[in-house]
């Protein structure tokens, strides 16, 4: 065992957390500026961490997957995270966003059909609740789903889907009825393969820009009812509980893009000198690394308790929607904060794209918009405390 008592690591941790390491270090760390630029999707590296067991960490081995715990995802994904965040985010959306959700509500068909390749890395999965007048008000969506006999036809058009011009299958949210609002939304699993489906225009992005995103288009798309996730109107319950492990897995990003701004800039206080001595002796620039070292260890706690929540809620059933959302805006403010820092200390390098400072400053602003901004993240915990609406 290991760890810091609290959150003792077994072998199998270290493992885990080792092998992502090295290969964030050794395959993704190299190429991670040049995707960055192109915007490229990095198809290779994804396929080679799939075969790694990466893209299905939580899944049973019977399903695919690696059949480890939540700790040993969030442990995999830091590292990831910390050589590039596009890599961390298309690793985090097919965990938390496909896999969970399909392990947790889907038929034992689903799963062997969808979460088999998934899980594996052989296919890419995505997940679709926001459209272009409908984020954090999903009882706004526009997409409908008709249902004709033994299929639904679906059309719509929704948007900032990651990994969306590249996913194979996607967990899509649609109106079956409208008139209920969030209480008429239901789930569907979608082959991206069938006709009725295109890929809408790709965003161009301030950060994480290798992680393709974009909107995708349903013209009379003809889903079957054995492709229905749930039942009628239990898409918005299903939605939710998967975007609480969704938030663990952001919080892990933000964790690893945090720690790899404090390890550059750590590094660079002790070489860069002026005034005839090292920066890091200066209080200015000491006091920044001090908070950012006390604020990522602070939300490192914060994601193990949620990570171990969310392990306890596969015997109890119960919610970890609360330590989830503390971890997500805790752990995404952090970034930033220490992203911003990270700049500061470098002066006019860490505005350079000759080093990564720069790019971790930006990928860092999303961790606090998707998977439920800042503000929903405080709306949910005032809430769930105070148990007023």
């Amino acid at each position: 065992m290991s760890g810091n008592g609290l959150f003792p690591l077994t072998e199998e941790h270290e493992m885990i957390r080792q092998a992502a390491r090295e290969f964030a270090q050794n395959e993704i760390a190299p190429i991670a500026a040049e995707y960055d630029e192109s915007g490229e999707f990095p198809m290779d590296t994804i396929k080679k961490m799939g075969e790694m067991g990466f893209m299905g960490i939580e899944v049973p081995e019977e399903y695919g997957g690696a059949g480890m715990d939540t700790l040993a995802y969030v442990l995999a994904l830091e590292e990831i995270c910390k050589a590039d965040a596009s890599h961390g985010t298309i690793m985090s959306v097919n965990n938390s966003l496909f896999c969970y959700g399909l392990l947790r509500f889907g038929t034992e068909e689903q799963k062997q059909k969808y979460l088999r390749a998934v899980a594996s890395g052989k296919a890419i999965g995505a997940y679709s609740l926001t459209e272009p007048m409908s984020g954090s008000d999903a009882g706004t969506m526009r997409s409908r789903a008709v249902r004709e006999g033994d299929v639904y036809r679906i059309n719509g058009r929704k948007s900032w889907v990651t990994s969306g011009p590249v996913a194979d299958y996607i967990v899509l949210f649609t109106m079956t009825d409208p008139e209920k609002k969030h209480k008429g939304i239901t789930a569907f699993l979608i082959d991206t393969r069938q006709p009725g489906f295109s890929v809408g225009k790709k965003e161009p992005k301030l950060g994480i820009r290798a992680s393709a995103t974009s909107e995708i288009v349903f013209e009379d798309y003809c889903a079957p009812v054995e492709c229905r996730l749930g039942e009628e109107g239990e898409g918005f319950k299903i939605a939710m509980t998967v975007l609480d492990a969704g938030r663990i897995g952001i919080a892990a990003q933000a964790l690893g893009i945090a720690e790899a701004a404090y390890e550059a800039s750590l590094e660079y206080s002790k070489e860069r000198e002026a005034f005839g001595q090292k920066i890091g002796s200066f209080e200015g620039i000491a006091f920044k690394l001090a908070d950012m070292k006390t604020r990522i260890e602070a939300s490192r706690l914060l994601i193990y308790q949620a990570a171990m929540a969310k392990e306890r809620a596969k015997k109890t059933g119960e919610r970890f929607t609360l330590e989830a959302s503390m971890a997500k805006l805790f752990a995404s403010e952090t970034a930033m904060f220490v992203t911003h820092q990270a700049v500061q200390i470098h002066g006019g390098m860490g505005y350079s794209k000759e080093l990564p400072v720069e790019r971790y400053f930006r990928d860092a602003k999303i961790t606090e918009i998707y998977e439920g901004t800042s503000e929903i993240q405080r709306l949910v915990i005032s809430r769930l405390e105070t148990g007023l609406r």
